[in-house]
């Protein structure tokens, strides 16, 4: 059998670990617990978690930084993008599905917390670290969209909301695909 022949092609192996149904299912327990905590909370914000996307947003700004003052302000939430993504990536490269749809989940939670701070962009009213300039506020000027801070932050909370509950689905399908 060779790995072009038709005929037997389904029967190669994929070369992706097997991941069980019970992953999936905590995955979407998981999943559940962190929309249900984003939403009971007063200001939509899960202290331990979105605490550490803070420190990485934070890190991005003087980071980006010491490469262009102007791209600075996009720091934080390139971090807050680009972690998550090399998770995947690393995971991907690994084939660990789990890995990969924790890593999905992640860049989605993110985006949702992206979201809420972009929505901030004219009300300015969420508490800023240092006090110091309004990120989205800087880059929808610049962009010449600060009008609408609301639809494009609803956009982002949507496809943040699409990444999970789609990184869920993917593991799920994964996990009731027969094994080779």
């Amino acid at each position: 059998m060779t790995l072009d022949d038709p005929d037997h092609a389904a029967d190669a192996p994929t070369g992706w670990k097997p991941v069980g149904l019970g992953s999936a299912i905590g995955l979407g327990v998981m999943v559940g617990l962190l929309l249900a905590l984003r939403a009971a909370s007063a200001d939509g914000w899960i202290p331990i978690l979105d605490s550490a996307n803070l420190a990485l947003h934070e890190a991005g700004h003087p980071l980006i930084g010491m490469f262009s003052e102007r791209l600075m302000v996009y720091g934080g939430t390139l971090f807050q993008i680009v972690f998550p993504l090399a998770v995947v990536a690393h995971f991907k490269r690994q084939q660990q599905p789990l890995g990969c749809a924790v890593g999905g989940v992640w860049l989605g939670e993110n985006l949702l917390n992206i979201a809420r701070y972009m929505a901030d962009a004219r009300a300015q009213v969420l508490p800023l670290v240092g006090g110091g300039e309004h990120d989205w506020t800087e880059i929808f000027s610049r962009w010449g969209v600060v009008h609408r801070d609301l639809a494009i932050a609803g956009l982002t909370r949507w496809l943040g909301l699409a990444l999970m509950l789609g990184a869920v689905a993917w593991l799920w399908r994964r996990s009731r695909a027969p094994l080779h």
